[in-house]
Parts: structure tokens; C-alpha cells; sequence
């Protein structure tokens, strides 16, 4: 028993710390994750979307700080307890948007590594196994240190992490995971390559053959039956290849202009998702900033999700002399986690981004 606890003490605290970390330098994403989960069309309990963002915050620090505690062995009934109530949460989030096709993915390490819904489920029921391994032998959970460095290590990897969840809010995550990070390309991760791999299906066809229903299997081509047609269904055998970008675009009312955006020299992008939500010492900031970027040759854009009134009040607030163009609303928040912030772009390559708060930073 002791040592199946040393080692799922070891597999579980690393693991966790490791997952939370992830998450914690992009709490905003997570909380995006967690708004899905608590949307109508999945846990149906929407009162709890304007709280995702500090749900967020407190469970991915409590993740961190709990794989901290059980690696060191400080108040093992606590740790264990609270691991045990945190993966018994987790199986239910995962078994329920895997069984019933909720959320295709759980957000378990955010974008750094995509699950599906099943293959987190699994991960959470052998997390489980490890974790009730802890719960029965919790006796054999002892500190590593004595009680003061204990103590100490304990409350400097909760300070740490509350620093470090304000830090990453204020201004963009420390390690960017996203197809729009610093040197990536958007037209390539958008781009899908000619020898990309298909997707395999298999296609169940229907049909009534003498007054009995048969079904024919085939992977797409319509089959030579002589009988009467009554439905078809489809199972994907084996996912294609998809890039890294799906629903990016940079619309007008009437036409997509991504292409012709995305091929300029110069091109500042001024990010926001929604401009009624956005933070109005952010846009300030950065519309000074765009009129110095136009003076020095820069195509200067915004982006959003919002409508005619929402930029025309803008407009009049801020008078500024660029125009908005349309995107998906989940599209921009991936873009940059910040409500304003700003990309420089050529030839369809992020040289810069930043956070409104960082508008300094942004060199021109």
C-alpha cells in the first residue's frame, strides 16, 4: 500500500499541477470553457455565465495548489478530500458532454493539448482509481518536509498562483497555445494542404426490399439495390485532417474580404469581440495608438462581433477613422485574450500582439 501511494502521490500531484497550470495561464480561456458548460444547450444553468471567469480563477488555482500540497504532504485529509471531491466533478463534466455530445472538448488542458470527450472521461476515471488509492491510504501520505518549510512551500504556491492568474489577466498568457500566437502565419493555419488525409465514413443505407428492410454498408458510393430507398446514416470512421483556423474571416455586410486583409505589407488589427463589453480605458488607449499607426502607413481594421449601433456609438465616442469589419465572436476571443487588443500583421504573419494594457509595448 505504501508504495501504490508514493506513486499515485507522485502521478496525481504532478498531473494535477501540470493541468492547472496550464489553465491558469489562460484562465479566460477556461472560463469560455466553462460558459459553454453552464450554457442552456448543455447544464442548463445560465445564471452562472457572468461568474465563469472567477469560478475559473478559483478552481484552476485550487488545482495547482492542491497537486502542490499533495507532493509536499501537507494536511493529507484536506488534499485528499478535496482531490477526491474535484475528480468526482471532473468524471461528471466529462461523462456527461461525452455521452451525450455536448462539448467536444473539455478544456482539461486547455489548448495545449485537445481531448475528445471520451478520451477525457477515461483520463478522469484512471485519475479516479489513482485518487481513491490516496483515499484508503491516506495514513501513509506524510510531509516531506518538516512543519514550518511545509507551511511555507504551501502558502508561497497559493500567493504565487493568485499573482500569476492577475498577471496573465492583465496582460496576455505567458505561453500563447493558439494558431494566432507570434510568428505563426494565418493564412497557412487556414489553409487545408492538397495531400491533407480525408476523412474515412461509413454510410448505413436503408432500403425495402420485397416488403423487408435490409441495410447496405459502404463508404459513400450510392449501392445498386433493387429496392425501394427508405434513409441512410453516416459514421465517421476516422477524422480528416482539419487546420488550425476553421472560422476566422474578416466580413462587410456583403462580402469577405479575409484574403485581401490578410495579404497587406502593414496591417494593424484591432481586436474586440464585443464593443459594448469592451473595456472603454482600452479602447481609448488604442484608438490614440491606431491614428499613429495610420500616420506612419499602417492599414488599420477592427474586428468584431457586434452590430451597426454598437460600432456607430463607438465611433462617435472615439472618432476614429477606420472601419469594422465583421468576425465570429468565439473566433476573436481565440484570436487574443483581451477585450480590446491589437495585432500587427504582414503578409498575413503576427509579429505583434498585445493586451490594451500593454498598448505601450506595441512598437510601430
Amino acid at each position: 500500500m505504501k508504495i501504490l501511494v508514493a506513486i499515485s502521490r507522485i502521478l496525481v500531484g504532478v498531473l494535477f499541477i501540470i493541468s492547472g497550470l496550464i489553465k491558469l495561464n489562460d484562465p479566460l480561456g477556461f472560463s469560455y470553457k466553462l460558459q459553454e458548460y453552464f450554457s442552456t444547450d448543455v447544464l442548463n444553468i445560465p445564471f452562472l455565465e457572468p461568474y465563469a471567469l472567477g469560478i475559473s480563477v478559483i478552481v484552476v488555482v485550487f488545482e495547482v495548489v492542491l497537486g502542490v500540497f499533495l507532493l509536499i504532504g501537507y494536511k493529507p485529509k484536506f488534499t485528499v478530500w478535496s482531490l477526491f471531491g474535484m475528480i468526482v466533478f471532473f468524471t461528471f463534466l466529462t461523462f456527461y458532454s461525452a455521452y451525450f455530445d455536448k462539448v467536444k472538448d473539455c478544456g482539461c488542458f486547455g489548448d495545449a493539448l485537445k481531448l475528445t470527450p471520451w478520451e477525457s472521461f477515461t483520463k478522469d476515471v484512471i485519475l479516479l482509481v489513482f485518487i481513491l488509492i490516496l483515499f484508503f491510504g491516506v495514513k501513509h501520505v506524510k510531509p516531506v518536509f518538516t512543519k514550518l518549510p511545509t507551511t511555507v512551500i504551501a502558502l508561497v504556491s497559493f500567493i504565487w498562483c493568485l499573482w500569476f492568474g492577475y498577471h496573465v489577466l492583465m496582460h496576455l498568457p505567458s505561453v500563447d497555445f493558439r494558431a494566432y500566437k507570434i510568428g505563426d502565419n494565418l493564412i497557412e493555419n487556414m489553409t487545408m494542404p492538397e495531400d491533407a488525409p480525408k476523412a474515412i465514413q461509413e454510410f448505413t443505407w436503408t432500403f425495402n426490399v420485397n416488403g423487408e428492410e435490409k441495410e447496405f454498408v459502404t463508404n459513400g458510393s450510392y449501392p445498386s439495390v433493387d429496392g425501394e430507398y427508405v434513409g441512410v446514416e453516416t459514421k465517421i470512421i476516422k477524422e480528416g485532417y482539419q487546420p488550425p483556423i476553421l472560422d476566422f474571416s474578416i466580413e462587410t455586410d456583403s462580402e469577405d474580404v479575409t484574403q485581401e486583409m490578410l495579404a497587406e505589407d502593414k496591417l494593424i488589427m484591432i481586436v474586440s469581440y464585443s464593443l459594448d463589453s469592451a473595456e472603454k480605458e482600452g479602447l481609448a488607449a488604442i484608438m490614440d495608438k491606431a491614428k499613429e499607426a495610420a500616420s506612419k502607413g499602417y492599414k488599420v481594421i477592427g474586428l468584431t462581433a457586434s452590430g451597426p449601433e454598437a460600432k456607430e456609438r463607438i465611433k462617435a465616442d472615439y472618432n476614429y477613422d477606420f472601419d469594422f469589419y465583421l468576425c465570429d465572436e468565439k473566433a476573436l476571443k481565440t484570436v487574443v485574450r483581451a477585450n480590446p487588443g491589437v495585432l500587427e500583421l504582414s503578409k498575413g504573419t503576427v509579429l505583434q500582439k498585445v493586451h490594451w494594457n500593454d498598448i505601450d509595448d506595441l512598437k510601430l
